[in-house]
């Protein structure tokens, strides 16, 4: 399906065509399954259903770059939104942020504010605060951003735990990453990737980035810091839980990561078997590039929208 990927990759950089699916009802109704809704009181409404089926929640503010410092700062302000209605409302979520959301490619000190903000109002309201991956040019300054978030709150300080990173399989520098990133007790979401990469900096048969993957995700469940495995994947699944027994470590060490509208089946099935399960929960009117990105990952998301789109 590489072809097929690739597309869907390209769509999602079509401005034309964002423009017109996020403004029309057609393109609303077939973003529903994957996006939780377009204002804050959806996405919270969406983590309390998950909570009552024992599933905890990340929420999402959907957008990327920002035009100017006050577009950042309104960003922001969505997420400190959430975070005082997380606590308020007593529910089991926390909240994942892009750093172009945060003016990243405007100034990366900009960033580094307004995401240092963030984490102090997690720790105030005792949540956390988790760092996106986005594309592989924008890896370098991320970490860089987490890290230096992380060490300004040594570990004797109030801040620690209240950030992580996202780790993308399919990069070769991704175990090198995972290693630094543990030795900091940084917690990580491994995932496999969802971006275009040029073969120069990321595996390209499915194959490797599945074999990687493993390899990262052994890393990561024997660490001793409480990290996330965000696949929908069944051999990638498997595997986690075959290494688990062999090893004996607790479910309670980590957690199975998916998305929100995927595999909703498969969750469920997770938890009944004692593991932790959190489902991250995209909102907002700028939709269109996360879903078209969804679509890119998993060419049978594809066929379940052409099945149910006419369905009441």
């Amino acid at each position: 399906m590489p072809v097929l990927r690739s597309t869907f990759i390209a769509l999602s950089q079509n401005s034309a065509l964002r423009r017109f699916s996020e403004s029309s009802s057609i393109g609303r109704k077939m973003s529903s399954r994957f996006v939780a809704g377009l204002e804050v009181d959806d996405v919270l409404h969406a983590a309390e259903t998950l909570n009552s089926h024992g599933i905890s929640a990340t929420l999402d503010s959907l957008g990327e770059n920002v035009a100017t410092p006050d577009e950042a700062r309104r960003s922001a302000d969505i997420y400190h939104q959430l975070l005082d209605a997380i606590r308020k409302r007593g529910l089991n979520a926390n909240v994942s942020v892009k750093l172009t959301q945060m003016g990243l490619e405007l100034d990366p000190e900009l960033a580094h504010e307004i995401a240092a903000g963030l984490v102090a109002h997690a720790v105030e309201t005792d949540s956390f605060v988790r760092i996106d991956m986005e594309g592989s040019a924008l890896t370098e300054v991320t970490l860089d951003i987490v890290r230096r978030i992380h060490a300004d709150h040594s570990p004797r300080g109030p801040n620690r735990g209240h950030i992580g990173v996202v780790i993308q399989a399919y990069l070769y520098r991704s175990e090198k990453d995972i290693c630094e990133l543990l030795n900091d007790g940084i917690r990580i979401r491994l995932c496999k990737g969802a971006y275009q990469e040029p073969p120069s900096v990321a595996f390209a048969a499915k194959a490797d980035v599945d074999s990687n993957f493993v390899r990262l995700m052994r890393l990561l469940v024997k660490s001793g810091v409480y990290n996330g495995i965000a696949t929908h994947d069944d051999a990638m699944i498997e595997a986690t839980r075959q290494f688990v027994r062999e090893r004996k470590i607790d479910p309670s060490e980590f957690e199975f990561q998916m998305l929100y509208g995927v595999r909703r089946d498969l969750q469920r099935s997770l938890v009944e078997a004692g593991y932790g399960m959190r489902v991250y929960i995209p909102f907002g009117r700028e939709w269109y590039p996360y879903f078209m990105r969804r679509l890119a990952e998993r060419p049978a998301n594809v066929l379940f929208l052409a099945k149910n789109f006419f369905k009441n």
